[in-house]
């Protein structure tokens, strides 16, 4: 690994303070570039980059690429290693809607776990948890006991590191409860594994294709869907999915739209009207 990339990898840490996910992400892609470059990074040609770069067919996966590289080459030209200033513009993705499932969708897979049994107990409430605050995968299973205050969720590990509180449904408190007077283990992690140990990605991800089919992140994806169905300001989606972006959170516009238009389809007296000729 060459000094400047060691210099990026220890600013994105310390004073950036990324993920520890994202960080590896980023160290992967660039040493990946640098190796195969046989160069310095900061020696590289566009046409270089190109030519490492333009076999991945994943649009997403070649705009992951880039923005690394443009991260690393701005804090290049910030720090002063390179006095040009350079970035590689990404590829356009359609915009499209993220999968959700409805309240009543939910319902029907939360019915169809067995608890009888504590770990019933935890699946059930752990779904309801990712459905009541929105949270990421990577945020629940880094919840405290401590960390749930009377009705509202600390978020203390959010992305970037970022602190912030969302509000908890009397629900969901209520079978986290429920789950915590029958498990057996005394932790300080909230959601165990039936070893007593912290659950782990691959486990909550099994629990919510087991009984809902989706991702944990779907799970997300509907909490933020039925905010805006329901009426909810942008700004305020924004805040409680800790989204550093707005430009994050308006993919949730194509659900706004789309209940705009339902809605004039489905009141209007002129909607289903044909015109006679």
């Amino acid at each position: 690994m060459s000094g400047e990339l060691e210099a990026f990898i220890e600013y994105i840490t310390v004073v950036k303070a990324l993920s520890p996910r994202t960080i590896e992400a980023y160290r992967h892609d660039l040493t990946d570039i640098e190796h195969t470059s046989l160069k310095n990074l900061t020696e590289i040609d566009s046409n270089t980059v190109f030519h490492i770069l333009g076999t991945i067919a994943n649009k997403r996966t070649l705009n992951r690429k880039l923005s690394a590289f443009n991260s690393f080459l701005d804090f290049c030209h910030r720090s002063r290693f390179d006095h040009v200033s350079s970035k590689f513009s990404l590829s356009k993705i359609p915009k499209n809607l993220p999968k959700y499932l409805t309240f009543e969708m939910i319902q029907s897979g939360l019915q169809c776990i067995d608890r009888s049994e504590w770990i019933g107990l935890r699946d059930y409430a752990l779904l309801l948890f990712i459905y009541a605050t929105g949270v990421r995968i990577s945020e629940c299973l880094l919840v405290q006991e401590g960390d749930i205050e009377g009705e509202w969720l600390r978020i203390r590990h959010g992305k970037g590191e970022k602190e912030r509180y969302v509000p908890i449904a009397h629900e969901a408190l209520k079978a986290i409860k429920i789950y915590q007077d029958a498990c057996p283990y005394t932790r300080q992690t909230l959601w165990l594994n039936y070893r007593g140990e912290p659950l782990s990605r691959i486990s909550a991800f099994k629990i919510t294709q087991k009984y809902l089919g989706v991702s944990p992140h779907a799970l997300r994806h509907s909490y933020a869907t039925a905010l805006i169905l329901g009426g909810a300001d942008l700004r305020v989606v924004q805040e409680l999915l800790g989204h550093s972006s707005l430009l994050t959170t308006q993919i949730y516009t194509h659900v706004q739209k789309q209940n705009l238009q339902e809605t004039v389809c489905n009141h209007h007296p002129m909607a289903n009207t044909s015109s006679k000729g």
